[in-house]
């Protein structure tokens, strides 16, 4: 029987972050701002879905508010596939992933052209 591979007593064997996420590189959650909010909705589990170690984990992060940013941080992923990970889970109904505030409205095109021309002008 061939053993895994250990690092260190405390490491258990090295999974590649792209064998977490089966292969995939694109999910539900490529959009995810850095700083948009993941909160967890108390749901269960649907029939069948495989809920891994690093999912639970950030399950447990969004019990209070945790940023995408954050959640990469706190487990130690690349985020690209911390983000196919909250697809997933958001895919579940295990969290909702909110949008950050805007806090002021946006600058027209025009203004943005009129402010290029000026500094043009100096």
């Amino acid at each position: 029987m061939n053993r895994p591979e250990w690092l260190d007593e405390d490491a258990g064997p090295v999974v590649r972050p792209f064998a977490l996420i089966r292969g995939r590189t694109r999910s539900s959650g490529d959009d995810f701002d850095l700083i948009a909010l993941v909160i967890a909705t108390g749901a269960h589990a649907p029939a069948g879905a495989i809920i891994g170690p690093e999912q639970q984990r950030i399950l447990e992060l969004a019990e209070g508010y945790a940023s995408v940013a954050d959640v990469a941080s706190e487990i130690d992923l690349p985020l690209g596939v911390v983000r196919v990970l909250l697809g997933d889970l958001q895919d579940h109904g295990l969290i909702e992933v909110r949008a950050p505030a805007q806090v002021a409205p946006l600058p027209s095109e025009r203004i943005l052209k009129e402010v290029i021309n000026g500094l043009r002008a100096l």
